[in-house]
């Protein structure tokens, strides 16, 4: 009997475990980040157009990243869920227009979406499907027009510099909610705008704000490179 008891005393601590295991593996909100192609293109590194061509000069796609509030985020959540194209083919066009491509050598877009996939979208799986997860980011580069909003704002991408302020200023304006800005370097070295960060409910669905915002590393004025 006590045996059985001790049985059974094991059984629910294994499961008291496991659920806290779980509960753990949630996450608090999305960064939902665009990148500009100009910048992508403009480094020391090469990049190669998709194989659709090259893309519009509008912000693509990255990515729709958990992430915890304390600034860590999970990865590679179910390496049984992997990537499955089949699951996406009615988004296909919408993808390849908005989600595109520029890593080398030149692809149709499966690597990378598999990849985003795998890493980030498994970890979301409480509360988005491999469908939903991607059509979850196509709505909301929808919802926000980054290049639209910084144009209003005077802002174009002609190579010219532009103050890390008034970008921010001019999104916060648009989006409304203050983005996260990350920088990188053109090959003469100038701090050239990269990507945008917003932060996203648990939904997927609506942005809200910040509860940490990424270190960017930019100068105090940024270039915006053509594309």
């Amino acid at each position: 009997m006590r045996f059985s008891t001790s049985l059974i005393l094991i059984k629910l601590l294994v499961i008291q475990y496991l659920s806290v295991l779980c509960v753990s593996q949630d996450f608090d909100f999305f960064y939902f980040v665009q990148q500009w192609p100009g910048a992508y293109c403009d480094t020391k590194h090469t990049c190669c157009y998709p194989k659709s061509g090259k893309p519009s000069a509008d912000f693509g796609i990255h990515g729709l990243w958990p992430n915890y509030k304390d600034g860590s985020y999970p990865s590679n959540c179910d390496p049984d869920s992997v990537f499955d194209k089949s699951e996406i083919s009615e988004l296909m066009s919408n993808l390849e227009k908005n989600w595109p491509s520029l890593s080398c050598p030149s692809s149709n877009g499966f690597r990378f979406w598999s990849h985003e996939w795998e890493k980030h979208g498994t970890c979301s799986e409480s509360e988005l499907d491999q469908k939903d997860y991607f059509e979850a980011a196509l709505k909301l580069k929808q919802k926000v027009n980054l290049l639209q909003i910084l144009k209003t704002a005077g802002i174009v991408p002609d190579d010219g510099m532009y103050s890390l302020e008034s970008i921010k200023e001019a999104i916060k304006e648009g989006a409304g909610y203050t983005p996260g800005i990350e920088c990188n370097k053109d090959s003469a070295g100038n701090s050239q705008l990269y990507q945008v960060y917003l932060c996203v409910d648990t939904s997927g669905q609506d942005i809200i704000e910040c509860p940490v915002l990424p270190k960017g590393r930019c100068a105090s004025d940024v270039q915006f490179a053509k594309f």
